[in-house]
């Protein structure tokens, strides 16, 4: 078809629409801003991640630490109770032996001490931990006397009391005296020197106590 331009003037030729930029903008910026934002709870993600997992790691280490001590603990508890088992042991095997040395001095000071006394005899002599009672008969109280001296003296014994003194109304031919005295016996270290201090020193008469009247 075939197209007459009667005007004479020549046809503007079409030309294209702006394209408007405005609206896209926004949309760009949030678009950025929501990646930037992304990166970011990445970041926070991956720190926060790798610190749990340190903790993690740490709370294991302590727990096997944990573990390890009280097996330590349990070990050293075990041992302080084989330690006093022992110590017990120790102490009582130590005792023996000091009550089977000192022992056989103690006898021998007693029996020294009553050959010494004139007109006293021993019937008995019991010992019960570190007490020992004294069982016995004497021609008179100042012979009683006397062996508490020398006892006193001995260095054995660190307290001796006199529980009874009576005349024997059973003896009718001579006058005698029975006696009951108790004696603490001191650490078995002080007796030797002590002894051997007494030995050397002569036995004082004492004042004799008043017999105890009969009936």
């Amino acid at each position: 078809m075939i197209r007459i331009n009667l005007l004479g003037q020549t046809r503007p030729k079409a030309g294209r629409r702006p394209v408007d930029t405005g609206a896209a903008l926004p949309v760009l910026f949030i678009g950025i801003g929501a990646a930037v934002g992304l990166l970011v709870l990445l970041y926070f993600y991956h720190s926060l991640q790798t610190q749990l997992n340190d903790e993690n790691s740490k709370i294991k280490t302590l727990t096997a630490q944990k573990t390890e001590l009280l097996s330590i603990k349990q070990q050293v508890e075990s041992f302080e109770k084989q330690k006093q088992v022992l110590q017990q042991r120790v102490g009582v095997i130590e005792q023996l032996q000091r009550d089977r040395t000192g022992g056989q001095e103690l006898l021998d000071m007693v029996a020294n001490t009553v050959s010494r006394t004139e007109n006293l005899w021993l019937s008995s002599m019991t010992r019960k931990g570190n007490t020992i009672a004294f069982d016995g008969a004497s021609a008179s109280i100042n012979a009683v006397a006397n062996f508490i001296t020398a006892l006193k003296r001995s260095g054995y014994f660190q307290k001796v009391d006199i529980k009874e003194s009576k005349q024997d109304e059973k003896s009718t031919g001579v006058q005698t005296f029975l006696f009951q005295i108790s004696a603490e016996i001191s650490p078995p270290q002080a007796g030797p020197a002590t002894q051997a201090k007494s030995a050397s020193a002569p036995t004082q008469p004492a004042a004799a106590p008043a017999p105890a009247k009969k009936g």
